[in-house]
């Protein structure tokens, strides 16, 4: 999936932008009837960045719970917790395949039926009880949580005064989050690998179940995976490379970030299996048993195994500082690329206002965020995660594909990065980018639909009519824009109906390189002598693809 879809489509979009210095909306200009595609971009960008930011404010909230002598997430003597709480992960197992609490269904986060109560670890009822205060469904948000409603508020302002110069002060502050958790990731694997169990947890991870490639569902995670991963289709990278110098070799950028991207990753794998091994082997069960599902895993399961750990504040403390790390890393991106598709809509008057800009932006996406933190929020939290972007992000990635490549034409393309880096892409990209990818992300929408499945909080409580219904609409927001731009200019053009289509189909005037300079270098656009604003200045802004 990364050959043939992540990374083409990262050398894609890394050269998109970078060509013309403008962000995920405005660059359509390439072609006017797909200017809903930039908007698509931006719409699932709103929604990952609403739910984002909570997910950071959780964060935040157990990294100060961490500042303690004894974690609250490992005793049951808490105000938060119930009968059911345990505080051995061991007796929890072998409870869990007692055949009476079979059929249970969950009421505040405990398994209940006509036998008795299902044991719950300290640790998971602490994320329910003590710090989510999870109402009994969907349906019911009770109130706002005070504390965390503080913390959304703190992770909203670290976002703003970290973007408050755009992608100047970004650029520097990235420096530090995409570094520190290299740290910590190696902090965390040279203790947790001498962990008892963790071995295990490593062989399972590096030994291959080559059954599972018969499953449909296997091919659709990976194409998921690969599109969150390297955040191809969002409109990110699109925004980031607009600001990069038009000499700037993107062909180089973007095989050094895909591959240290992936690379990061199965490293961390190593990390997180160790954990898991080591909770298998506390625990009684395979390794497969121990994960839990969405937020659960990051604020249930890895909280206990590092509080297991030997001065286990401090390590609970750098885990947490490693979260917030990476997911302002993210965050960053994602902001970035709305407020660069408001300023590059209405140059002239908003450019230099780009401070009020980001602050507005900031300042609607936390009042946005107010459901995601009531009693209730975490199952729109979880709902918003599974559902406003997958099936659209992939999609999106095939009509860029298709309309470069097919529309555009890759001769065009190629004659254009040409123009910004000295020298063509070789044949692999022109059959990837004509051909293969088209065709790989056709077969992952393929699968995705084939495993689609009705949305679910935490594996075991599926949604109500209203919460499947509001998922199948965040779906669907992305992708009716992307028809309706192209619609409004095939209306607004003159001619026959083809005639309109095929105008609209077309480059306009204003497409090319941002600086007439630059523009001068291939009379397919020093010819046209329209001048554009010059609202960047793309001498003195930072290389940060």
């Amino acid at each position: 999936m990364l050959a043939f879809a992540g990374l083409p489509l990262f050398y894609l979009e890394l050269a998109f932008g970078q060509f013309s210095s403008l962000g995920p909306v405005s660059i359509w200009r390439i072609s006017p009837i797909f200017k809903g595609v930039g908007y698509a971009m931006v719409a699932i960008s709103m929604m990952v960045g609403i739910y984002y930011n909570v997910v950071i404010a959780y964060t935040l909230y157990y990294l100060f719970a961490s500042f303690t002598a004894t974690l609250p997430w490992l005793t049951c003597n808490n105000p938060w917790n119930t009968d059911a709480c345990i505080q051995d992960r061991s007796v929890l197992s072998a409870n869990t395949t007692n055949t009476s609490l079979t059929n249970s269904s969950l009421i505040n986060g405990t398994a209940v039926n006509h036998t008795g109560v299902r044991p719950v670890s300290a640790s998971e009822e602490y994320w329910r009880n003590g710090v989510l205060q999870l109402s009994e469904g969907f349906d019911y948000p009770g109130e706002v949580v005070w504390y965390l409603c503080l913390c959304l508020l703190l992770a909203w302002l670290l976002v703003f005064f970290c973007l408050i110069k755009g992608v100047q002060s970004a650029g520097k502050v990235v420096y530090f989050t995409s570094t520190f958790p290299y740290i910590v990731l190696t902090i965390l694997l040279i203790r947790c690998s001498i962990m008892d169990g963790a071995i295990d947890g490593i062989k399972f991870y590096v030994t291959p179940d080559f059954s599972r490639l018969q499953d449909a569902e296997v091919w659709g995670d990976a194409g998921i995976q690969i599109f969150f991963s390297l955040s191809v289709a969002w409109g990110g990278l699109i925004s980031m490379a607009s600001y990069n110098r038009f000499s700037q070799n993107c062909y180089r950028d973007s095989i050094i970030v895909s591959t240290i991207n992936c690379g990061t990753s199965i490293y961390a794998g190593f990390v997180i299996f160790s954990i898991l091994g080591f909770m298998a082997n506390e625990m009684g069960v395979d390794v497969k048993d121990v994960a839990d599902k969405g937020s659960g895993l990051a604020f249930v399961t890895y909280p206990e195994a590092v509080a297991r750990l030997p001065i286990s504040p401090l390590w609970s403390a750098l885990f947490f500082f490693m979260l917030l790390s990476l997911g302002l890393g993210t965050q960053f991106a994602i902001i970035q690329t709305i407020v660069t598709s408001i300023i590059d809509e209405f140059p002239e008057r908003l450019m230099s206002k780009r401070m009020l800009v980001t602050g507005l932006v900031c300042l609607v996406f936390f009042l946005l965020g107010l459901p995601c933190i009531t009693q209730g929020g975490n199952y729109m939290v979880e709902l918003m995660n599974d559902w406003s972007a997958g099936f659209s992000l992939m999609l999106i990635g095939l009509v860029e594909c298709v309309v470069i490549a097919w529309i555009y034409g890759t001769d065009n393309f190629f004659r254009d990065i040409e123009m910004m880096i000295g020298f063509r892409p070789n044949r692999w990209w022109w059959l990837c980018w004509k051909f293969l990818t088209p065709a790989v992300l056709l077969a992952i929408l393929l699968f995705y639909l084939i495993g689609i499945k009705p949305a679910i909080y935490g594996g075991r409580l599926e949604f109500p009519t209203s919460g499947q219904a509001l998922g199948w609409l965040m779906t669907l927001t992305s992708l009716v824009v992307i028809p309706l731009p192209g619609i409004y200019y095939i209306c607004k053009a003159e001619g026959t109906f083809m005639e309109r289509v095929r105008k609209v189909m077309k480059p306009l005037p204003e497409w090319g390189p941002h600086l007439e300079e630059n523009r001068e270098l291939d009379e397919r656009y020093s010819k046209k002598g329209i001048p554009l604003a010059d609202y960047r200045d793309a001498d003195n802004t930072p290389n940060i693809a």
